[in-house]
């Protein structure tokens, strides 16, 4: 009775044993599926205005990037805020910045230059005198860095 009791206790142990090897080397796939999408979701967020700033005055920024990080200006913060009776929006500093910095940038082309400035004038009416003037501060710097 004794031998036929371990028996059956080693067979059933076995079974266990080739079950939990089992589950140890089965991959998790459903768990990977859910990160992506997580991490897909979170780079669809929307960059904050001063980190894209912060890509375009990095001069180790090279063409693609640079045009980039300009569309996604235009796609969540082409619209400047309305002006202040006469005077510019406080916020414009950074949309004068970023055109100065284009302009100035090492890695840049006119074209990504004029179609960003172009496309920021006619979201803008308001502001096209100003952005102009900033390019030209811009345009006119370049001579310097030379």
């Amino acid at each position: 009775m004794d031998i036929i009791l371990l028996i059956k206790s080693a067979i059933v142990l076995t079974v266990i044993l080739f079950i939990l090897i089992y589950f140890l080397f089965k991959k998790p796939t459903k768990k990977k599926k859910k990160s992506k999408k997580i991490n897909k979701q979170k780079s669809k967020k929307p960059i904050d205005l001063k980190s894209l700033s912060a890509i375009i005055k990095n001069p180790n920024t090279d063409t693609n990037t640079l045009e980039e990080t300009l569309n996604k200006i235009l796609k969540y913060h082409g619209n400047i805020p309305a002006k202040i009776g006469t005077n510019n929006h406080p916020n414009f500093i950074m949309y004068e910045d970023i055109v100065f910095a284009i302009c100035r940038h090492p890695n840049t082309k006119s074209k990504l230059i004029t179609k960003f400035t172009s496309e920021l004038e006619k979201r803008n009416e308001s502001y096209k005198g100003q952005i102009n003037d900033a390019l030209t501060r811009g345009l006119n710097s370049r001579a310097f860095l030379n």
